[in-house]
């Protein structure tokens, strides 16, 4: 026995050398081969739909982690890999993709940037809405806070897609997808984006529907400034269309006499109902200021300035919202102009022909009713008859030659009465005025053609 001892003494340090180089020859021997199966393992899975995809090897032992977007994908998965040549054995540590219930989806823009947040089916879905995002949103800066998830209802892409469409009319605002139900809120960026909006969302795909729609648009404006300086008015802002941009503008020609229109109107679609109804008639109550502004902002409308007298400023405030359709609201900021200085019996008459000369007080065709648009011609007459207190003054009508003589005269003489008692409601003394009709007695043009028959039906004012 102690001579086996004393033998083995001797040969077993020479073990040691040979187990190393056994470990070296092993692992120098699998790595290609572990390498390997890792190539030829991914190779297998190229054509599988996963996410957060790991392969590790152990000799011939494969581990395979992922995130698989349903059952049969991650069986699937595993099975690829089991039946890679070489493989002995697969550590499945798949998993599936956690379900969305409900599956939520959306887009929030601010001032700076477009942030899409919820749930996307696939990776490539993500891929495709962030790609879309960026190309759709004008540089805006676009975050990514998706997460995949399963659930989606058959179609998500297409509608979201659409949504995304959606979201660069906003200047801010969220849209959400929530299963199958679309709800939306914010601001768009111009006017007639509320109504793009809801057209493009009459295209989405079948079993998808609108359960909220709160997007708002920027207000509608329209804007009259008149310039007693540059004797201008000034439309600025909006006009539904056409026919309507034509009918203010038109408003504004007969019922700013003296003024210069300038008309800087865009055709913008979204304005309020009754618009163009509170428009004519705002303008009707602007044009008996002196100098003012008028602004209509949705379905408000707000007038300031300065009335030609303190009767004028009282019957505006009380007037404004006479004509408006219901539901629309009126701010009347109306002070009074101070009064001109006092002026003689032949400045006053110069005044009185001047004005005339400008613009003639219209009445409704064979009647002694005063038509609206005269308004603002009425108050300056009013404002130079308090120029000349002491003057007594002639209101003469006079008409055209078309039709019966007596009726033409009885006409004049209505029509001369309704202007004087205009002046007397104003507040002036009914003594100071005589109303005078003259028929067609007197006629300043030829009546043999419409224009001269309209420059003798008039009503003129004599300074006495």
């Amino acid at each position: 026995m102690h001579g086996l001892f004393r033998w083995s003494g001797k040969w077993w340090p020479g073990i040691i050398p040979l187990v190393m180089f056994w470990a070296i020859a092993a692992w120098t021997s699998t790595e290609p081969l572990e390498a390997d199966l890792v190539q030829r393992s991914t190779a297998a899975l190229k054509d599988t739909i996963l996410d957060k995809r790991r392969i590790s090897v152990a000799g011939r032992d494969v581990t395979l982690a992922a995130d698989a977007f349903s059952e049969d994908g991650r069986q699937g998965a595993v099975a690829s890999v089991e039946t890679v040549p070489g493989v002995r054995l697969v550590n499945d540590e798949t998993r599936l993709v956690p379900e969305a219930k409900p599956f939520v989806w959306s887009a929030e823009r601010d001032v700076l940037r477009v942030t899409l947040s919820g749930s996307s089916p696939l990776p490539a879905s993500r891929g495709r809405l962030m790609e879309a995002a960026r190309a759709n949103l004008g540089g805006v800066e676009v975050v990514d806070r998706m997460n995949l998830s399963r659930g989606a209802p058959p179609r998500f892409d297409n509608a979201v897609l659409l949504l995304l469409d959606q979201v660069g009319k906003l200047k801010d605002g969220k849209i959400t997808l929530s299963d199958t139900k679309v709800s939306l809120s914010g601001m768009t960026r111009e006017l007639g984006g509320r109504e793009a909006i809801a057209a493009a969302l009459k295209n989405l795909p079948e079993g998808f529907s609108v359960a909220a729609n709160e997007v708002k648009a920027p207000p509608y404006i329209f804007q009259a400034y008149k310039d007693p300086v540059a004797v201008t008015l000034t439309l600025t802002g909006n006009a539904p269309d056409d026919n309507v941009h034509a009918a203010l503008a038109a408003a504004a020609g007969r019922k700013f006499f003296s003024e210069k229109v300038v008309d800087n109107l865009k055709e913008s679609i979204g304005a309020p109902s009754g618009f163009a109804n509170a428009a004519v008639s705002a303008l009707g109550a602007l044009s008996r200021l002196s100098t003012g502004t008028l602004v209509v902002s949705d379905r408000e409308v707000k007038l300031s300035g300065d009335a030609l007298y303190e009767t004028a400023a009282v019957q505006i405030r009380a007037g404004l919202g006479k004509d408006f359709p219901q539901g629309w609201q009126f701010k009347p900021e109306i002070s009074v102009k101070p009064p001109a200085a006092p002026v003689d019996a032949t400045v006053c008459q110069q005044l009185f022909s001047e004005l005339l000369g400008k613009a003639r007080i219209r009445f409704e065709p064979g009647k002694a009713d005063i038509v609206a648009d005269s308004a603002g011609l009425l108050d300056r007459l009013i404002e130079t008859a308090l120029r000349c207190p002491t003057a007594n003054i002639e209101i003469s009508g006079h008409t055209d030659t078309d039709g019966d003589e007596a009726a033409n005269q009885e006409l004049s003489e209505k029509r001369a009465q309704a202007v004087a008692d205009h002046l007397v409601k104003a507040g002036l003394p009914a003594n100071r005025f005589s109303a005078v009709g003259y028929g067609s007695t007197q006629p300043i043009a030829g009546n043999d053609n419409d224009k001269g028959k309209a420059q003798n039906r008039r009503i003129d004012f004599v300074v006495k």
